[in-house]
């Protein structure tokens, strides 16, 4: 169960597959009876998820037998299963459909995400948007890269450092403490720009490309970020959970601010009053 380039390549097809036939024809074309609530108007599930991560993860046992695999609908069914993770040989993560609010309200800013673990660590990570077919994926120690859907190929790396009122920012607030969100907010004006896609697959992206200087989330569930954060690293980025400790796929929160350079990390816990 050795994860080399082929594997990566491997296991990028199956996403893109996966997509092809699960996601993408029920763009825009699902019912009522498509779309269901898991607890709020922002947590939402669809059959695509559902579909999506039947396949993806009936793909990854067929090419790695053994392996374990957690999906995020079979946790959101059965919790127990983020238990696997910290001692499986290898492990794989699976966000069939990133961004499901936006799907369901036919915005075209989705993902998939897959990420690979061994014994709890990060070692490769899959960031695909199936909208223009761009895959983003990474092997731990060795770069991160872009391939779009005819094969072109490149680099990733994120933006060069930055002031605090230079940075352009993801920022999820949604999960915080009332009272960290009081003191967030009304700083968020002292960024040059703030947005938030509902879509954590498309916002580690553009920051591992050099299009946002600044991530902060509160919640991390490992099928949403442990891919991402495995991709800005490898393309030279520095993260941070609030607490100063590194980033773990095994907590589920604790919150993360990911910046370009380790020296930003502390300007921006301090400016934004994250800290605390």
């Amino acid at each position: 169960m050795r994860l080399d380039h082929r594997a990566l390549e491997d296991v990028a097809a199956l996403l893109r597959e996966a997509a092809e036939r699960e996601v993408m024809p029920r763009f825009r074309r699902l019912g009522p009876a498509g779309v269901r609530s898991k607890g709020s108007a922002l947590d939402l599930v669809t059959d695509a998820d559902e579909a999506a991560e039947r396949a993806i993860s009936a793909g990854l046992l067929e090419r790695f037998p053994g392996a374990v695999v957690v999906g995020e609908e079979a946790a959101s069914a059965d919790p127990t299963l983020l238990g696997r993770l910290a001692d499986a040989p290898l492990a794989f993560v699976v966000d069939p459909l990133d961004g499901t609010a936006n799907f369901a309200a036919g915005l075209p800013l989705f993902g998939v995400i897959c990420a690979a673990l061994r014994a709890g660590e990060v070692v490769a990570g899959w960031l695909l948007d199936p909208v223009s077919g761009d895959m983003a994926m990474a092997l731990r120690g060795e770069g991160a890269v872009s391939v779009s859907a005819e094969g072109e190929r490149r680099d990733l790396r994120v933006a060069p450092a930055a002031g605090l009122e230079s940075m352009l920012g993801a920022v999820a607030w949604g999960f915080m403490t009332p009272e960290r969100r009081a003191r967030v907010l009304p700083r968020l004006a002292r960024l040059a720009g703030v947005q938030n896609l509902r879509c954590a697959a498309h916002e580690w992206r553009l920051a591992a490309a050099g299009h946002l200087h600044l991530l902060v989330y509160n919640r991390l569930l490992p099928w949403d970020h442990a891919a991402g954060w495995l991709l800005h690293r490898e393309a030279g980025g520095y993260s941070a959970r609030f607490d100063a400790s590194p980033y773990t796929p095994l907590e589920t929160g604790g919150g993360i601010v990911a910046v370009p350079r380790a020296e930003d990390w502390a300007a921006v816990m301090e400016g934004l009053g994250i800290a605390g």
